[in-house]
């Protein structure tokens, strides 16, 4: 009994140490490989014949539907931009000029005392729908500057090509400061509307400068400081495409091109309007964050 008992164990012993020792067989790759491709192939076939397509979810027909709507409007701008009104308009200094001196003469008519008794100031029944457009454009003001300067930007500068980058700042430049402009004089104008003149403080005067001097800032940005940045941005990039550079992630090599003129002083220029651009950006997410303390403290949520 215990002799077969130990012949069984070695017997058992034997066959797991000729498991364990033995190599596990490696699989055939052509012919997993040509066993997926007959399936693929078949699936075809079988789609084929029930004539079978793939119809688009409610995403993908708005996602059309959108750029459709893209495509029309782009085709009316561009008739648009062909019209000699618009070229005088937007592709001269003047109107610029004009722009700012119209934008100062709306902040001086809307904080211009209207009248009114700091000792019986008039009660001011204040809107729900006004409310909430004012805390609407302030907050997209706020979140669009967040987003932008610390969250799209440095996220694109360290994950694609430098060119690629300036491409994509290229195009969201001009309609980051437009929209930002456009906010804070919202924001400033019902601020005003509900605190006139005869009733501020320091602290609403400050809000009101700091308000002003953000929408200013943001509004000389976009009419004199981004149009030249774009055009030295796409220049600057079609010279170094040319030598070859500028695909790099993250740093700035720009090779050969150390040695030429012509581009070191292209490539000065855009980094001094560049610094002006980041500078006044900085100094308008200042002031709208001295204005969300200033709500911080007016507002309760409990």
């Amino acid at each position: 009994m215990c002799a077969r008992s130990l012949a069984d164990i070695d017997s058992s012993n034997t066959e797991t140490n000729d498991l364990i020792n033995r190599k596990p067989k490696r699989p055939n790759v052509k012919l997993l490989k040509k066993n997926f491709a007959q399936c693929t192939e078949d699936m075809c076939v079988e789609v084929k014949n029930k004539d079978m397509k793939i119809q688009p979810d409610l995403l993908a027909i708005t996602v059309m539907k959108y750029r459709k709507m893209v495509n029309t409007l782009t085709k009316i701008m561009g008739r648009f931009e062909e019209m000699k009104t618009y070229r005088v308009v937007f592709e001269m200094t003047q109107p610029a000029h004009l722009v700012t001196i119209l934008a100062v003469s709306v902040i001086a008519m809307i904080t211009y005392p209207q009248g009114g008794d700091a000792a019986n100031p008039d009660v001011i029944k204040i809107s729900p729908l006004i409310s909430l457009i004012y805390l609407s454009s302030f907050m997209m003001h706020f979140g669009f500057q967040v987003w932008m300067t610390f969250v799209s930007g440095l996220s694109l500068y360290f994950n694609v090509s430098r060119h690629t980058f300036g491409e994509v700042q290229k195009v969201l430049f001009p309609r980051y400061f437009s929209v930002n402009s456009f906010l804070s004089l919202v924001t400033l104008v019902i601020f005003v509307k509900y605190h006139p003149i005869h009733v501020w403080n320091s602290c609403i005067g400050l809000q009101v400068m700091a308000m002003s001097v953000c929408f200013l800032l943001e509004l000389v940005i976009r009419l004199y400081l981004a149009p030249p940045l774009v055009q030295l941005t796409v220049v600057k990039n079609a010279i170094e495409a040319e030598a070859g550079v500028g695909m790099e992630v993250g740093k700035y090599k720009p090779g050969s091109l150390v040695k030429c003129p012509h581009y070191v002083k292209i490539h000065c220029t855009f980094r001094r309007v560049h610094m002006a651009v980041a500078i006044g950006n900085l100094l308008t997410m200042a002031c709208t964050t001295l204005h969300l303390h200033y709500l911080s403290q007016k507002i309760s949520i409990v």
